[in-house]
């Protein structure tokens, strides 16, 4: 499928921690946000931030934020925290993808873009030893 003129695409950034997901949806330089959330902004405990429900109903109100400027389909880019920290995305990374489909939107590529650290800080204690 070729892209026309009013076919737009956008780029959903994903964060997903253990604590929070946060999606925004920018233009296809990464430079103009269309539509952005998080956690907090759907549910009322803290716990509940990371939940695949809580990221559920953040897609589907960005997707619809994003379907409203004209966004036909998106490329997702996920990260996790990476660094020193976790390298695996939390739970809202797979339920925000599926929610962003199902909510009309075209998926084009999925990447990963978590940082890795390339011999940088030392790591975070070892509690067992």
């Amino acid at each position: 499928m070729s892209e026309s003129e009013d076919d737009k695409w956008g780029i959903a950034h994903v964060y997903a921690s253990f604590n929070n997901t946060i999606i925004t949806i920018t233009d296809q330089t990464g430079a103009e946000t269309l539509a952005k959330s998080s956690g907090g902004t759907v549910v009322k405990q803290n716990r509940d931030e990371a939940s695949p429900y809580a990221a559920m109903q953040m897609a589907e109100v960005v997707a619809e934020e994003a379907k409203a400027q004209n966004v036909e389909g998106v490329h997702v880019r996920v990260r996790g925290p990476g660094g020193n920290q976790q390298k695996s995305p939390g739970p809202g990374a797979q339920a925000t993808i599926r929610a962003l489909a199902r909510a009309g939107l075209e998926i084009g590529r999925i990447e990963d873009v978590t940082p890795i650290p390339h011999d940088g800080t030392r790591g975070p204690k070892n509690a067992g030893f």
